[in-house]
């Protein structure tokens, strides 16, 4: 048989993780170290691989049920070679040393076992809980799978140069930089969008680092409902656009 598809055979690396190709991520098991993944990532695997539900201390449940911030993860083990992907999404390989990765827990697709988490706030000018306002923080020494809706932009910022990007478009950024979510307004009310350009909450970085960004934000559409009253609208509680809208569903 012949085919164009053939083209697309699994990868040959020694490299513990690698891209299979732009949305899907191949990820080598030696029976030493294990990987925890997005649960139900998995689209393949070869090899004696076991999955489990990986177990959440009574700490990190409670973290994240007063930040929305938390992993539903699944612990990978064995030998052999295991495939993930989530929706088609674009899949990215970082290695985090000592200066850590900050990310929303919604774009992280898998990572070491060696590798610790815990959801962090960012400042906020208004004290308002709102988009970005809690965030995951990965220290140690290991990789991390990041997805991504689209190419993403990767931002450097240096002390001569900071960067500001949108909260609902953010992806992750470096650790070590100085943060602060603003509302970009001319009114009172901090709850309104700037006029009607559609633009609210965003991030602002200062320091030394990077900040990833994707072409996507979290927000559907300006002006569709969802949910009930103003805070639903503008993507905050349980019925807000952010827990309508998980996994990128509005592009």
């Amino acid at each position: 048989m012949q085919s164009a598809l053939f083209s697309h055979s699994e990868a040959q690396s020694q490299e513990r993780y690698v891209v299979q190709n732009p949305q899907m991520l191949r990820v080598s098991l030696t029976g030493q170290d294990d990987v925890l993944a997005r649960k139900g990532s998995m689209v393949a695997y070869q090899g004696l691989i076991d999955f489990d539900g990986e177990y959440q201390s009574t700490n990190q449940r409670t973290s994240r049920a007063r930040t929305g911030e938390g992993l539903d993860l699944m612990r990978c083990s064995g030998q052999g070679t295991v495939y993930f992907a989530n929706l088609a999404q674009d899949v990215h390989v970082l290695d985090v040393d000592q200066d850590g990765l900050t990310v929303d827990s919604s774009y992280v697709l898998a990572l070491d076992s060696t590798l610790h988490t815990e959801a962090i706030a960012v400042d906020s000018q208004y004290g308002i809980s709102g988009s970005g306002k809690y965030q995951l923080n990965i220290t140690g020494r290991g990789k991390v799978a990041l997805m991504t809706s689209g190419q993403p932009l990767l931002l450097r910022i240096t002390p001569d140069k900071y960067v500001n990007v949108d909260a609902d478009a953010i992806v992750a950024w470096s650790t070590s930089l100085r943060v602060q979510m603003q509302a970009q307004t001319h009114s009172t009310g901090v709850w309104r969008r700037r006029g009607n350009t559609g633009e609210g909450w965003e991030l602002s970085f200062l320091g030394q680092g990077f900040a990833l960004v994707q072409p996507s934000e979290l927000l559907p559409p300006q002006n569709a409902q969802l949910g009930q009253g103003v805070a639903a609208q503008y993507g905050m509680g349980q019925q807000g656009a952010h827990a309508q809208n998980q996994n990128n569903a509005w592009n």
